[in-house]
């Protein structure tokens, strides 16, 4: 695995993967679910990933939007493609809503909402959360296939 995909965790964060694309709990979650989607990949730029990567993230982003929709009920998904700290290929996934979820005691309200998300707001997880989060949404990812 690449440095961006270990720096967000891997593989303790690992909700699930597909031939070319991890799915990873954002260990700072700016909304409850919030995710890093990142290419098994050492590319820096979208544009270089091979065709296959393309086409295999059309079933993880239906499988992610599936499995967020099921856990959150959100209104409306960001996939961000920030890439300034962190170059390999990756996306930091926002379910965005209006209020806030819940889930095993985590309570997180969605602080940009109806605007851009706001980063700084993330509520970082003890390593008990995370291990909750992960499970859980693990589970829903399952659920998917």
């Amino acid at each position: 695995m690449n440095p961006t995909i270990e720096k967000f965790g891997y593989p303790d964060t690992l909700i699930g993967e597909t031939t070319h694309w991890v799915v990873l709990l954002r260990p700072a979650q700016v909304t409850l679910g919030s995710l890093v989607v990142a290419a098994k990949s050492d590319a820096t730029a979208f544009g270089a990933l091979e065709p296959a990567y393309h086409a295999d993230l059309a079933e993880v982003t239906r499988r992610v939007e599936a499995m967020l929709s099921t856990a959150v009920s959100y209104d409306r998904m960001n996939w961000l493609m920030l890439m300034m700290v962190d170059p390999q290929v990756h996306f930091h996934v926002l379910p965005r809503y209006d209020g806030a979820r819940e889930q095993d005691g985590i309570s997180i309200s969605d602080a940009g909402w109806p605007g851009p998300p706001d980063l700084k707001s993330a509520l970082a997880l003890s390593d008990e959360q995370k291990v909750q989060l992960r499970d859980w949404l693990a589970g829903l990812w399952q659920e998917t296939a």
